[in-house]
């Protein structure tokens, strides 16, 4: 069964022996990516406010882009046409696309799920479609990521058990139908230079029966990595820590392991921590283009009163655009004024200040240090300006 094994591999480096932090390679037709990763989010084939140059200084080397949103615009035909995403955005790095799962799940109001898929209306026009696994993996196919994900089925929190169970048992069914579907598409003669790999997404909200069934079933798939979904809708951090740790144990180790979805930096530690070597999230750039930037000393919110004639930089050990050169009050002065250098300086720092904490990580698993490395990082964290 092709599921795009030969379109990456991953190396994983070494092992921090007090926590199983994981530091690795992950070798892709883009380029490699040192791990643990953090993903920015690119969902229109965009970075917003931010162009390849800037994620390429940041020390950028995957961004994650959405299925759902460019299948509505500019559509998977165009995208195919201009050569794939990577040429389409002019990004020479790696990409991977989650499905739309989420976005399914986000908006509920305007979708109706059943076996055979999602039927949904367009938040953009009201038009009716139809989502199904076969039609996310040619669409996903088309875009030409990297990495896609299968089509999944997110759960909301709190739910009842036996949604739940419905929902991964959809999941589990989805997924095999992902997999018949992606190996027949890239046997055709025109995917022969277009090599992607395909990962299955481990879902089953906060019960430890449905994670640890859904996980068991796709590891005997065998996808070349594994992602783990639908936490961070609003269960509590110990739950979401608790159902990681359920959810990585049946997989297998020498596999690429994947958060989706979680962003603040303390829960990328924690995730590095169990083992997990991608993460993304829209909130660290969707919070800066708001006025709130996170640091080494926990979150800033730049556009507050208190910044007014604050004449430091938004943290004077990060060596970004933004805090070589601008100060708070200024940036607090943009944010006033409706002044776009305002998001894209915040984004800049935001982006910068991710890349910076997951070298730090991989650092610290490489000497095998990461133990302490945490305690003391979180403790920084937590004390605030």
């Amino acid at each position: 069964m092709n599921l795009g094994h030969s379109a990456i591999r991953f190396d994983i480096e070494a092992v921090d022996e007090r926590t199983g932090a994981r530091a690795g390679r992950l070798h892709t037709p883009h380029g490699v990516v040192e791990t643990p990763v953090f993903m920015p989010v690119g969902t229109q084939a965009t970075v917003k406010t931010l162009a390849p140059d800037d994620l390429d200084a940041a020390g950028v080397s995957m961004i994650l882009a959405n299925a759902y949103h460019l299948y509505l615009r500019p559509g998977a035909d165009l995208m195919r046409r201009a050569g794939g995403i990577h040429r389409f955005m002019s990004w020479g790095g790696s990409v991977l696309t989650d499905s739309g799962g989420f976005q399914v799940f986000s908006m509920a109001d305007l979708n109706r799920i059943t076996d055979e898929g999602v039927r949904f209306q367009s938040h953009l026009d009201g038009s009716g479609h139809l989502f199904t696994p076969e039609s996310v993996m040619a669409l996903e196919i088309d875009l030409g990521a990297d990495v896609i994900m299968c089509f999944d089925q997110c759960t909301s929190y709190p739910c009842t058990h036996a949604y739940a169970e419905a929902a991964t048992d959809r999941t589990l069914h989805w997924a095999r139908r992902c997999v018949r579907t992606f190996d027949e598409l890239k046997r055709r003669p025109e995917e022969a230079d277009r090599p992607q790999a395909l990962f299955g997404i481990v879902q089953g909200s906060t019960f430890t029966d449905l994670r640890t069934r859904c996980a068991r079933e796709l590891a005997e798939l065998e996808f070349p990595g594994y992602a783990v979904g639908g936490l961070s809708v609003g269960e509590p951090k110990s739950a979401m820590e608790e159902m990681l740790h359920v959810s990585l144990e049946p997989l297998p180790g020498e596999k690429p392991r994947y958060l989706m979805g979680v962003g603040f930096p303390d829960d990328l530690v924690m995730g590095v921590s169990l083992g997990i070597d991608m993460f993304d999230c829209v909130m660290p750039t969707r919070n800066a283009r708001n006025g709130t930037v996170f640091t080494r000393r926990g979150k800033l919110v730049v556009k507050n009163a208190e910044y007014q004639t604050d004449f430091r930089p938004i943290d004077p050990e990060c060596d970004c655009p933004a805090c070589g050169g601008f100060s708070r009050a200024y940036l607090r002065h943009l944010f006033q004024a409706g002044e776009i250098l305002g998001p894209r300086l915040a984004t800049l720092h935001s982006v910068f200040f991710y890349q910076w904490l997951m070298r730090k990580m991989r650092l610290a698993i490489l000497e095998n240090r990461f133990y302490d490395w945490k305690q003391e990082f979180l403790d920084l964290y937590a004390r605030g300006w």
